[in-house]
């Protein structure tokens, strides 16, 4: 009995070369000829070698749409800024396709399918449609072929029936990223509970699933490693004056004039400008402006600049103010808030997603720095230290552009000192801190000395705040940066 099995499953091998050399030869499998003695006597039927090749849903392959899914966020259209492929390239599953830029962030496609481009729709800085075809790929007919096994057990089907069969399945709602990021961490997307729209598979949800199974918190924080500060050398007394800053000269490319006007289409980051900006003309805007003597924080910085840079961290007066920020919006919560469209309800934030006003290439642009009541001051400057990276690089996703609760611009950065910052909708406040100058002030004694000044303009939305709540806020902020050892009081 056993040696009859091996017969004929050595029989069905055979069998099944026999066909596929005539199917290659013909390009046809419904005439298979019976011109082969060694199988003519056989107990094994044909239809058996027919359904194996009829599985195939195209036998030359199959070119396929590949279109332009919904990225989220209500974006409709996008601009191509970079192709990673052209026609005649072979991609597979999560390769990169393309680099595309909407009005809140650029967005890496991936490639869903194994196969080759045939066409590219767009060109660079072209818009492209959500749901319009993107490229062209001619799918692997060998992909597309069931397993042997399968096939063999799967009752017989004629040609028409089993090109329109359909397998009627749960629809996973995830975008190629997210679909790579679960690929990577051998988790099915179909035990995932998606929390998007229409029950989409965020960037979260696959992270809380990872804590879930490992009981961690991901993704990981870096292992902090407690450095001392060097010792500090005694100063000279010619160097202890005042060390005089050496002024950075801008770098500029030489302006070519061509005497023609140009026009350009309003797109990108630019175009989500317009948009918001539109928006902020509604709300009524009113200001508030204050000086700080940051003279004890910028002697803190010093101290603790050179453990902080052996962690691989640069630290900067960023994260000194946003940490205070986030300490004092604990106590004043209507300015960490949002309200509806018709002003008729009021939403406190419980996270402190602070996002800070920042200058690239591409625009103005404006990441956050999640839960910021929860990190620490070197935690506050990884996360800057990561923003500015991604950000100058344009690789900002829309994770770390969106969810913001409260804004902080550094115009200093470039030179100013005042401004009169516009609120980003849906928040209802927003700070603008100038640079730091040394200037002469009087002391408790009446004494005039050295005082490094810093000034502050904050706007905030009249409707829900007024102008008292607004400078308590920042007489608040004011007293954690004049003196840095405050926080260590509320620090969590």
């Amino acid at each position: 009995m056993a040696s009859m099995t091996a017969l004929r499953g050595s029989f069905r091998i055979v069998g099944r070369v026999i066909c596929g050399h005539h199917y290659r030869a013909c390009r046809r499998v419904q005439s298979i000829k019976s011109d082969y003695p060694v199988i003519k006597n056989l107990p094994l039927r044909y239809s058996v070698q027919c359904r194996f090749f009829r599985s195939s849903t195209v036998t030359s392959g199959q070119i396929v749409q590949f279109k332009l899914s919904d990225i989220g966020e209500g974006i409709t259209e996008v601009t191509v800024k970079e192709w990673y492929v052209k026609e005649g390239d072979s991609v597979s599953q999560f390769d990169s396709i393309c680099e595309v830029q909407s009005d809140k962030a650029s967005v890496t496609i991936t490639s869903r399918y194994d196969g080759v481009i045939r066409k590219l729709y767009y060109n660079i800085d072209d818009i492209a449609f959500v749901g319009k075809p993107l490229v062209d790929i001619e799918t692997d007919a060998v992909k597309d072929v069931a397993s042997e096994e399968d096939v063999v057990e799967a009752p017989a089907v004629s040609h028409e029936e089993q090109t329109h069969q359909e397998i009627k399945g749960h629809k996973t709602l995830a975008t190629p990223a997210v679909r790579r990021l679960a690929m990577e961490n051998n988790i099915k997307l179909s035990e995932v509970v998606g929390t998007g729209k229409d029950g989409r598979i965020l960037k979260e949800d696959i992270l809380d699933y990872l804590a879930k199974q490992t009981g961690a918190i991901l993704p990981p924080s870096p292992e902090l490693e407690i450095i001392p500060p060097p010792p500090k050398a005694e100063p000279s007394p010619a160097l202890a004056k005042t060390e005089p800053r050496v002024a950075t000269k801008p770098v500029t490319k030489p302006v070519v004039f061509t005497g023609k006007d140009r026009t350009e289409p309003v797109k990108g980051f630019q175009k989500a400008m317009v948009k918001t900006m539109s928006a902020a003309l509604k709300i009524p805007h009113f200001g508030y402006c204050d000086e700080i003597d940051v003279s004890q924080l910028v002697q803190l910085r010093q101290d603790i600049k050179a453990s902080s840079e052996a962690r691989g961290i640069k630290l900067s007066f960023m994260p000194f103010f946003l940490k205070a920020t986030s300490l004092g919006l604990l106590q004043y919560p209507v300015l960490n808030a949002s309200v509806d469209e018709n002003c008729q309800n009021i939403t406190y934030k419980a996270s402190h997603n602070i996002g800070i006003a920042m200058d690239t290439q591409q625009g103005l642009i404006v990441p956050n720095v999640k839960n910021v009541q929860s990190l620490s001051i070197f935690e506050i400057a990884a996360e800057l230290n990561r923003l500015q990276t991604l950000g100058s690089t344009g690789q900002l996703g829309t994770t770390e552009l969106t969810g913001g609760t409260f804004t902080l611009s550094n115009i200093g950065t470039i030179g100013g000192t005042y401004a009169k910052p516009v609120i980003m909708p849906p928040e209802v406040a927003i700070g603008a801190v100038g640079k730091i100058q040394v200037l002469p002030r009087f002391n408790s004694k009446g004494e005039v000395t050295k005082a490094h000044i810093m000034n502050v303009s904050w706007s905030a939305d009249h409707r829900i705040i007024d102008g008292a709540t607004m400078s308590r806020f920042s007489n608040l902020w004011k007293s954690y940066l004049e003196n840095p050892a405050s926080m260590l009081l509320d620090l969590k």
